[in-house]
């Protein structure tokens, strides 16, 4: 186990962090802002879904989600369908648009990362995704409503999950 020391720079350094997120708020495009963003890349990541799972994967309240997926349907990134197992449900859909809006902020994405770390190697680059992955892949496996720590299950064990492999611009 690390020392005390090294767990509070971690948080120093964490906590420095916002400054990438605010670069990465910065590129997007005015009409679509953080939440929309998010919503497109869940949708993307995981298919179509109920509003309740979008959510849940977003962390926030129904409100929010609400909020974010109006503006998402508004502009035509996302269509609601009627559930066929329950039409009282709706199911929420990427639609054309929205994906070439999501590759456009994936392109975007790419370029400000490759412009800001250009005196990065390779290998840097990997060894970041590999422990930023690690440091995710732990907090879910250990964190709330995730793996109890020593009784991993499957890809906590691993460190294998749907979210390592994605095209998340923001």
């Amino acid at each position: 186990m690390a020392a005390r020391s090294q767990y509070e720079e971690l948080a120093r350094q964490l906590s420095a962090v916002g400054a990438v997120k605010r670069g990465l708020a910065r590129i997007l495009p005015a009409e679509c802002p953080r939440g929309s963003a998010s919503v497109l890349t869940l949708l993307s990541r995981y298919g179509e879904t109920r509003i309740t799972r979008l959510t849940e994967l977003l962390a926030v309240d129904m409100s929010v989600t609400s909020r974010h997926v109006a503006h998402a349907v508004e502009n035509g990134w996302v269509e609601r369908l009627a559930d066929p197992a329950d039409k009282r449900s709706r199911i929420l859909r990427l639609t054309p648009e929205g994906e070439e809006l999501l590759d456009d902020l994936s392109r975007r994405t790419t370029e400000m990362f490759a412009h800001n770390l250009i005196d990065w190697s390779d290998e840097d680059v990997g060894q970041l995704n590999a422990l930023l992955a690690r440091l995710r892949d732990s907090f879910a496996c250990r964190g709330p409503g995730g793996c109890a720590p020593g009784r991993h299950s499957g890809d906590c064990r691993t460190g294998h999950t749907d979210d390592s492999y994605t095209r998340t611009p923001v």
